[in-house]
């Protein structure tokens, strides 16, 4: 039987890691973007680890290794940062391989599943642009790996590391709260059969501390602060505005028919049956009752998570999802497909694994002319949505830097800007991070230019009184264009 540190697991699993990374680097978004990912851009150029929608969307491990990103002096600043994700997705489909590989002690279904995975649309679309989502699914299959290798072998290092993991997780993104209740239940259970001590849950909730210390830190540093524990709690969990779509329990029929033709479009491959497959015979496989049971609960717990949730990019939500589906599919063409055909039906099933490549060529052009509502904004310049959101590689996009460059040609010295949410942040990338056009004035509801008010601290009206106020704004029926208005005109 081979091992952990066996030579031939380690080449393997190294072979994975650089191929995993190759796809992803070469796809990667070379500079800066829109929405969230300009966000981050912004708010690592600044060491910003809390920003300002509430403890739940500050991802702090991510910020603070974005912020020791940001002085490696190599490239763009912004591909820099694009490429965490892409790091961090290779080492994803790695874990994922390793998972399956100490499991079934072979190749071939590892191999299917990290395929499988890698090429699902939306983890490679979130491993090519600075997102934090890949960071967490690598500690996730990390602590997979712990759980399991301490089932197999009983020994108490591994709980360890499981703590360790899922702390820094928990530092990442509130996500792991999912599988850290499931763990909980675990080492109680462990616990009352006496198969683990009081000391050792000790050091198992002393690791777990110092892995989710940048969280905790935030936490208690807003609790100093404002003195509300009770709203400082409601923050981590839900960020400023999010309760109600973290709480929500109510399904439309638009709701669940989105949702389904994005489960659809992760797996467009017949080999989707495996994971059926995968899931009936689990219990026939699984090294124990506590990990199947502990696979099978954070399956439909990231499930129902994902599903009834009702922000815009919920979508993204289904990742960790993604990863127990790849993973139950390389259980299940172990279980269905019987080693003496194996060689006859390999090279079809590989090919089947990647079909989404060529789906993803096909897609955007079907969807663009049959009009298909997606979930995106698509008032974006310089963005093919049908594209944008449909291929899942980024390769050469430049469309944020375009528009910057364009806003600032039209810009007269001292111009004020109001820009949204979304807008913004090329904006100030371009001005702060490349050093363009640093008298114009850009503003916006949460962050603005260098040492230029809020509009929480000044009013429009104020801008206006003082100066030439524009606006960016997306001409009607006009896509790829954009102009600059005068507020007022």
């Amino acid at each position: 039987m081979q091992t952990l540190t066996s030579d031939n697991l380690k080449a393997s699993y190294i072979a994975v890691l650089l191929a995993a990374a190759v796809l992803y680097a070469v796809s990667c978004a070379p500079g800066p973007l829109w929405q969230d990912s300009g966000m981050y851009q912004y708010r690592i150029w600044h060491n910003d680890i809390e920003g300002r929608l509430g403890l739940a969307l500050s991802h702090p491990l991510y910020h603070i290794i974005g912020i020791a990103v940001k002085y490696i002096p190599l490239g763009e600043f912004a591909y820099r940062l694009n490429l965490i994700s892409a790091v961090a997705a290779a080492f994803t489909i790695a874990n994922l391989f390793l998972l399956l590989r100490l499991w079934l002690k072979k190749n071939l279904p590892a191999i299917i599943a990290a395929v499988t995975l890698a090429l699902s649309h939306t983890l490679w679309r979130h491993a090519v642009i600075a997102e934090d989502y890949t960071l967490y699914t690598a500690l996730f299959l990390a602590e997979l790996i712990m759980l399991f290798q301490y089932i197999k072998t009983r020994r108490i290092g591994f709980l360890y590391l499981l703590a360790l993991f899922n702390g820094l997780a928990i530092a990442n993104h509130m996500w792991a709260a999912i599988a850290f209740a499931c763990y909980v239940v675990f080492l109680a259970a462990l616990l009352v059969q006496k198969q683990i001590r009081l000391r050792h849950l000790g050091v198992i909730v002393g690791l777990w501390v110092i892995g989710a210390a940048p969280c905790e830190y935030l936490i208690i540093k807003n609790i100093v602060q404002t003195g509300d524990f009770t709203a400082t709690v409601a923050s981590a969990i839900f960020g400023n505005e999010w309760r109600g779509d973290v709480l929500n329990m109510r399904l439309s029929a638009g709701l669940i028919k989105e949702n389904l033709i994005f489960l659809a479009y992760n797996f467009p491959t017949p080999n989707v049956i495996f994971f059926f497959a995968g899931l009936y015979g689990l219990k026939k496989v699984s090294p124990s009752r506590s990990f199947k049971n502990i696979l099978l609960a954070l399956l439909v717990l990231f499930f129902i998570f994902a599903f009834r949730y009702t922000v815009p990019d919920r979508y993204a939500f289904f990742i960790p999802f993604y990863c127990l589906v790849s993973i139950l599919i390389g259980v299940g063409f172990n279980l269905l497909i019987p080693e003496p055909n194996r060689n006859t039906l390999r090279w079809i099933v590989l090919a089947l694994a990647l079909l989404p490549i060529p789906t993803y060529i096909i897609a955007p052009v079907v969807a663009q002319r049959m009009q298909f509502n997606l979930p995106t904004r698509a008032d974006v310049p310089y963005r093919d949505d049908y594209r944008w959101f449909l291929r899942p590689w980024k390769t050469g996009y430049r469309g944020a830097e375009k528009f910057a460059d364009e806003v600032f040609k039209k810009l007269g010295p001292d111009a004020v800007v109001y820009a949204d949410n979304t807008m913004v942040y090329p904006l100030l990338y371009m001005q702060q991070v490349r050093g363009k056009r640093a008298d114009i004035k850009i503003i916006s509801e949460i962050v603005s230019s260098h040492r230029t008010p809020t509009l929480a601290e000044k009013t429009i009206e104020q801008w206006l009184s003082e100066g030439d106020v524009y606006s960016v704004s997306p001409v009607n029926g006009r896509k790829q264009q954009q102009i600059v208005w005068k507020i007022g005109d």
